[in-house]
């Protein structure tokens, strides 16, 4: 099906009109969907991260949202730092990987992009490949972070995920997906 030739829905020509506007979110209405919208226009970036000892790195820490661990791969927004608001996916990429695990990359390589959750919200989320990884702190995040690194060998991921769900953490499905890229797409092509 050709996206031109789909009829638009009525709601997609309706005025927004603003419920919330807090820091990092604000609440819009558009006929009668209601959806979030990230304040920053950068969006997000997810970092595909795997250490020299074939480890894949991810990220530990409580939810507010949810009131849960999640287990995560390095994350962080864009354009978020004041004075940034113009910081690209692949800046950011390399300044959350550095903060949240300690681990600086020599390269970084953009994957994919889409919405985060195209029903409820307007965020993109980036992909990115962090190549070269050399280990340069103890990362853990930002003053307003705890969290926690876990180097999980990559033959072992995907059920050391399962395993980390049974135990009651939360499991970000991004996830799958971020693995799913480390074997199938990088240095700009699909295997």
């Amino acid at each position: 099906m050709n996206p031109d030739t789909v009829p638009t829905p009525p709601d997609a020509h309706a005025a927004v009109e603003t419920l919330y506007e807090g820091r990092w979110l604000s609440l819009r209405r558009r006929g009668r969907w209601e959806y979030a919208e990230r304040n920053n226009p950068g969006g997000a970036v997810i970092i595909l991260a795997v250490t020299p000892e074939d480890r894949i790195l991810f990220v530990e820490q409580y939810r507010v949202s949810i009131l849960q661990r999640t287990i995560e791969m390095p994350a962080g927004l864009i354009g978020d730092i004041a004075g940034q608001a113009d910081e690209s996916a692949l800046i950011a990429a390399e300044r959350e990987l550095e903060e949240e695990t300690g681990y600086r990359c020599s390269r970084i390589e953009f994957i994919h992009q889409g919405p985060s959750s195209s029903g409820m919200s307007t965020e993109m989320i980036a992909f990115a490949r962090a190549w070269d990884l050399v280990k340069v702190g103890e990362g853990g995040g930002d003053e307003s972070e705890d969290i926690l690194v876990h180097e999980v060998p990559r033959r072992e991921a995907g059920a050391w995920l399962f395993a980390r769900a049974a135990e009651g953490y939360s499991i970000d499905p991004k996830l799958f997906a971020g693995l799913w890229f480390l074997e199938h797409v990088g240095g700009g092509v699909v295997r």
